[in-house]
């Protein structure tokens, strides 16, 4: 699936709220509780555009995603270890990582060039950070200017990388025209290598106001030729890659002093990968008509020889109706090369080899006849079933597809058997590459576990049944009953791309809704078995998107608050709508978790309620935080009982409780800022439920926890745990005190325990 990363272009749209300055603090600092925490485990479920492993120290490995962070590969559990988790509130953006380098002369350091777009949605400027302990601890350089790890184009690359003879020496190329930059002093300081000609000029789509499309690509990866250096001085050759279809790879013969454009190139595409084999002198070029990832409808794959000049048309396909990037050289045999048409979508995408340094080609699979395919490997998904998606398509597509945006693919520089590749949803590999050539078939199985890469939009914890369902970006959702397994499969019956909201009627847990965006609808879901198995509801005209829904407490009703349409109710499951009124479109809804005819909205500062099943509602209480995103919940078993969180900095921002149903609200005073709500069992001696908030407390943000309704807070989050942005939702369990599941942007979700729990 395409991760159109909905849920941080809304946050993005409302960025203030994360970086201007906040209200005086109310409340001394916080004592941090003692907890653990994990990932729920999905294991992917998000877009990897590259994997990186180190030329001189076997099974050392990295992977970057475009809004979740780096990872590192542990060979003893085959799994991945985040690396960026320490990665605070304000520096939300920097979980965006546009690229990774690992150095072959120290493989203790690594570097990750960080930030999430371009355009104002990312309010901060990107850095460099370096670690001399394998990402266990980061030291940062600002730049002067923006990353774009969630933008067109990120699975270019690499754009970082370390001088292979004199490691103090690292390139970075930039986007938004800024060009190419060099550190001298190990990634600390950087400036921009002004004799570098061409900051690049494509953009996606020149005519996009908001930035995104119409930012320049830049200058898309740096490749040195080892061979033309020593140990301890600077290598002398190297490649740069630029976003300018007329003139896509650049050469410097004298360690970066002056620079050339490459002559004879082929013109009228862009470059997005170029690889080396120095042994046979043989630079690899990766070439799509667009940036991707998702787009592409024309590619080519060259070989340039470095000693004579001749440059070689070796596309494998050159009826490919799809660009060329995923691309690697096997160390070990480097006449190897691999390479990916990263965008056939349909009906799959395509992975080619040659042992001939491109003069013959064989392909991953191919019609035998159509619609019929022959393919070179098996898949085995079982440890992630639900990358079958559920789907039953008609041949020539096959489920679990081979991939989708496969702008990522190593072979391992240490075994010629094992190779990783990157996809929209995980990251496949095999260790048995081998059998590709001896015409039998490879093995592929997902290597991605440890690496949780969803966007969250919303959660709940049930009473009884699963204990978490969730509310996810790009891949819709799941039902856990057991947060430390991969579920089977996400919901189905429909296959929303992202769910927006979801909910569970209190004294029926087993009732459960959720609305989502798909093309064409439908947008509504009802489940009669605790979220195991789904049917689609009929919707109201003008439906455009998923927006918010509530279930009432007995699940004889829901309201449902969609884009593009008015507040509707329903008895029933949404065979026949009521327009509601009294109460805006685009208002967020939520039901009384004790009252079955009592529902609730929040609009531009004023509350509303409604005391007859959603029919009608009138205004409650004003004041409230009229900009920014505001979230509320009502609490179980207390009718009435409700509290609200958030606001932006340029107005009313905090967290406020109301016990009349929101005819009046209370702001807290020790709480300076606000995102999320919820709720999980009492504390032991406590008949309050347990509260929980991703706040602004004593000065301090975090996760923070009240076990007296909310007189007093203590955060249970630290410094090395903190995920970036967490401010789409929080619940803790009714079942576990002290557990809490927390909503990242891209971090997947993270529950956390009292430690010895």
């Amino acid at each position: 699936m395409r991760r159109t990363r909905n849920l941080l272009l809304g946050l993005a749209l409302a960025a203030g709220l994360l970086t201007a300055a906040p209200p005086p603090a109310t409340a001394g600092p916080q004592t941090a509780a003692s907890y653990t925490w994990k990932n729920v485990r999905i294991d992917g479920g998000g877009f990897v555009p590259g994997i990186v492993f180190n030329r001189t120290e076997k099974n050392l490995a990295y992977a970057r995603t475009d809004i979740g962070g780096a990872y590192r590969w542990q060979q003893a559990t085959r799994s991945w270890t985040p690396l960026l988790d320490h990665i605070g509130w304000d520096d939300w953006g920097h979980t965006g990582v546009v690229s990774l380098a690992s150095d072959s002369v120290d493989p203790n350091r690594v570097y990750a060039a960080v930030g999430t777009y371009t355009n104002s949605w990312d309010p901060g400027n990107g850095a460099v950070l370096r670690s001399a302990d394998r990402g266990a601890t980061w030291r940062k350089a600002d730049l002067p200017f923006k990353l774009g790890g969630n933008m067109p184009g990120r699975g270019m690359g690499e754009r970082l990388a370390v001088d292979p003879h004199r490691n103090r020496v690292l390139y970075l190329g930039a986007p938004s025209g800024k060009g190419l930059w060099r550190s001298t002093d190990a990634g600390a300081t950087w400036s921009k290598v002004t004799a570098f000609p061409n900051p690049g000029n494509y953009a996606q789509d020149p005519s996009d106001t908001s930035g995104y499309a119409s930012d320049n690509q830049g200058v898309v990866w740096v490749t040195f030729d080892e061979t033309t250096g020593t140990r301890g001085n600077a290598t002398r050759t190297i490649y740069v890659g630029v976003a300018d279809k007329a003139n896509s790879v650049y050469r410097s013969t004298d360690a970066g002093a002056t620079w050339t454009r490459l002559p004879g190139q082929p013109t009228g595409l862009l470059a997005h990968k170029g690889v080396l084999d120095a042994v046979n002198g043989h630079l690899y070029l990766a070439y799509s008509d667009t940036g991707g990832p998702y787009d592409g409808g024309k590619g080519a794959v060259w070989r340039y020889a470095t000693k004579t000049g001749t440059w070689q048309d070796i596309t494998p396909d050159p009826q490919a109706y799809y660009g060329f990037s995923g691309l690697s050289v096997d160390r070990r045999e480097p006449g190897t090369v691999m390479v990916t048409g990263y965008s056939s979508w349909w009906p799959d995408t395509q992975i080619f080899r040659t042992t001939d340094s491109g003069a013959t080609w064989t392909r991953a699979w191919e019609y035998r006849p159509y619609p019929n395919r022959s393919n070179r490997y098996t898949m085995d998904v079982s440890s992630s079933p639900w990358l079958t998606w559920g789907a039953h398509p008609s041949p020539p597509e096959q489920t679990p597809k081979l991939g989708w945006m496969t702008e990522a693919l190593e072979i391992d520089p240490f075994d010629s058997n094992r190779m990783m590749y990157g996809t929209g949803a995980t990251i496949y590999g095999t260790e048995n590459l081998s059998q590709w050539d001896s015409g039998g078939r490879i093995t592929i199985t997902p290597m991605v576990q440890g690496l949780e890469e969803t966007a969250v939009n919303d959660l709940v914890s049930p009473p009884s049944g699963a204990p978490l369902i969730s509310a996810l970006g790009d891949i819709g959702g799941f039902r856990h009953t057991d947060v430390r397994q991969v579920p089977a499969m996400m919901f189905t019956s429909p296959n929303f791309t992202s769910t927006t909201s979801l909910d569970h009627a209190e004294k029926d847990p087993n009732t459960v809704v959720r609305v989502g965006n798909l093309d064409g609808g439908p947008r509504i879901a009802f489940s009669t078995d605790n979220g195991a198995n789904w049917w689609p509801g009929q919707e109201p005209s003008g439906v455009s998107g998923g927006g918010t829904v509530a279930a009432a407490a007995d699940g004889s009703r829901f309201v449902w608050s969609p884009d593009g349409a008015a507040v509707h109710t329903t008895v029933g499951f949404g065979t026949s709508w009521t327009a509601s009124q009294g109460i805006p479109a685009g208002a967020t809804v939520e039901a009384d978790r004790v009252d079955a005819k009592r529902f609730y909205g929040f609009k531009n500062g004023t509350f509303y309620v409604s005391t007859d099943g959603g029919l009608t509602f009138r205004a409650g209480a004003t004041g409230l935080p009229a900009t920014g995103n505001v979230r509320f919940q009502a609490v179980p078993g207390r009718s009435g009982d409700i509290w609200l969180a958030g606001g932006s900095p340029t107005g009313a921002y905090g967290l406020w409780h109301s016990t009349d149903s929101g005819a009046t609200f209370t702001r807290l005073g020790g709480v300076e800022q606000a995102d999320t709500i919820g709720f999980g069992k009492a504390a032991p001696g406590a008949t309050y439920p347990a509260l929980y908030s991703s706040a602004k407390a004593g000065g301090v943000r975090g996760i923070f926890r009240s076990t007296d309704a909310g007189k007093s807070w203590v955060r249970i989050n630290d410094d090395a745990h903190q995920w970036g942005w967490t401010g789409a939702a929080i619940t803790g369990d009714p079942r576990v005190y002290g557990r809490v599941y927390v909503a990242t942007n891209g971090r997947g979700i993270v529950y956390g325990d009292t430690a010895g729990s």
